[in-house]
């Protein structure tokens, strides 16, 4: 597929290459240069506060781990059984 290079450095990205990628309008795209060759990822884009809690409760959960406080389970079933026991 061709794509040309317009005016302000624009190009559109090709229907089929949208549709085939889930794109929508808004979406974040990273372009970079990889030896001559240009290349655009799509990339998600996290909030630095939405980050940060995550950073705080995995450090929560390490310390939980670390005194035996958080469950630790061998596979999905346990983890289940477990969780139907509290219901």
């Amino acid at each position: 597929m061709l794509a040309e290079l317009r005016s302000k450095s624009q190009i559109t990205i090709p229907k089929e290459l949208v549709e085939k990628l889930g794109l929508s309008e808004g979406d974040k795209l990273d372009i970079f240069e990889d030896n001559g060759v240009i290349c655009i990822m799509p990339v998600v884009v996290y909030p630095k506060k939405y980050l940060d809690e995550l950073k705080k409760e995995l450090e929560q959960t390490k310390v939980k781990l670390a005194s035996g406080e958080q469950p630790v389970f061998d596979n999905v079933d346990a983890l289940f059984s477990k969780l139907e026991e509290t219901q």
